[in-house]
């Protein structure tokens, strides 16, 4: 009988966190044999007694593989033979380019600098396929970060002038989703919001957006959900203030005033898709001090992505996350627009314009309806302002998101 249980190291860098056993069958953590180091824990997993909770740590284990909701992904694992994606973990021993955790074996001798994908080149060959691109019946090499990318989308990272980038692309009929990414950058450029730039790349007639690495071999992306796990939520709390005791409790600097920031970016876009993954905070690695919240990234989902044109408009009703269900109740959790420019997004519907100009998805009749409704946007935003209307207090839970789940492409 083959054997399926292996035993690793799960390392932080070069620091030794716990030994572990992984079920290659199920490609699951069956137990946490030892812990070495309590600090480099991943945030938000539990120890209790001297222990990490196994279910905990599996869950974020798991939750590091590609999502089974990854455009592309059945035909890509196909062509790979590999029966799922969490079964790709291992084959890069775990590495990621947003965070220095990986699985060393039990009794290899294998150093971080060595394999890490921040300083060493890596295989395009799983972004490829998952790309659609099939490999041709040669060998294929899985040491690759795109083994651990989030989100439904395609994607893959890249290496260009010694840098790494990531490349993603849009859905449906409209493909929008590259264009909001751009979109979304220059709005956060004019109201001077730290943000991830992303630009255009339109191969093959189709579009993606391109952006580089926020993280380096120093530091790391903690995700709000994962912030959002460091202790247990009161009945009573609201998930907005919840998250901010959470940052509070790990000392966090800023984490207020950039959700101030974040909440309007995606009032003013219509963001549908603000889930707890796609924001967070930033570490150093090494010593594990808190630099401050993660740039903004990760937009596109927005802009009535998915919407005929006939359904755009700048008061359709559409989802928000991740703290209210509605961005109408959402933006009041604003705690001061001080900071605002409003007058600085004028023009800020032409700009959409000129970037989807030439497009083989979106349409005049579209492109005229999306700029309508961004300008109607702006207005709405600038009546919210000029109102001074009451905010939230924080603890509030009226409309509060009851479950944080991702968009996955097949909502309706």
């Amino acid at each position: 009988m083959v054997e399926t249980i292996q035993t690793y190291i799960l390392m932080h860098k070069e620091i030794p966190v716990a030994k572990i056993r992984l079920d290659s069958a199920t490609a699951s953590v069956s137990a946490v044999v030892e812990l070495f180091d309590t600090a480099h824990i991943p945030v938000g997993i539990p120890v209790k007694k001297g222990k990490i909770d196994r279910a905990a740590l599996n869950a974020w284990w798991q939750g590091r593989a590609i999502p089974a909701s990854r455009s592309g992904l059945r035909h890509a694992l196909e062509e790979l033979h590999i029966s799922s994606p969490q079964a790709l973990l291992v084959k890069c021993l775990g590495l990621s380019l947003s965070d220095q955790y990986w699985i060393c074996p039990a009794d290899g001798q294998v150093s971080w600098h060595e394999v890490n994908f921040f300083e060493n080149s890596f295989s395009e060959d799983v972004g490829n396929i998952l790309f659609g691109h099939p490999s041709g019946g040669g060998e294929v090499s899985l040491m690759s970060p795109d083994n651990t990318s989030d989100g439904w989308l395609k994607k893959k990272w890249t290496i260009m002038d010694g840098k790494r980038f990531l490349l993603k692309g849009g859905s449906g009929a409209t493909q929008q989703e590259p264009y909001n990414e751009v979109l979304a950058s220059r709005i956060m450029e004019q109201l001077h919001i730290p943000h991830v730039p992303y630009t255009l790349a339109v191969p093959e007639d189709y579009p993606y957006s391109v952006c580089e690495d926020f993280i380096d071999p120093d530091t790391e992306l903690v995700t709000a959900w994962h912030i959002y796990q460091t202790q247990p939520k009161p009945n009573h709390v609201s998930v907005y203030q919840h998250y901010l005791n959470c940052c509070e409790a790990l000392g966090i600097p800023g984490v207020r005033d950039s959700l101030d920031r974040m909440l309007v970016l995606d009032y003013l876009i219509v963001n549908e898709d603000r889930h707890l993954n796609n924001f967070g905070a930033v570490r150093n690695a090494n010593t594990l001090e808190w630099t401050g919240c993660a740039p903004i990234y990760d937009s596109g989902t927005s802009l009535w992505f998915d919407k005929p044109w006939t359904m755009i408009s700048a008061g359709a009703k559409a989802a928000s996350k991740p703290f209210k269900t509605t961005h109408d109740e959402q933006i009041k959790l604003v705690s001061s627009f001080d900071w605002l420019d409003i007058d600085a997004l004028a023009g800020i519907d032409e700009e959409l314009r000129e970037l989807v100009k030439g497009s083989l998805f979106i349409d005049t009749t579209r492109a005229d309806a999306l700029c309508a409704a961004l300008r109607g946007r702006v207005e709405r935003l600038a009546q919210v302002v000029g109102e001074g209307r009451n905010l939230y207090p924080i603890d509030d839970r009226t409309a509060d998101v009851a479950e944080d789940v991702a968009y996955s492409g097949e909502e309706t």
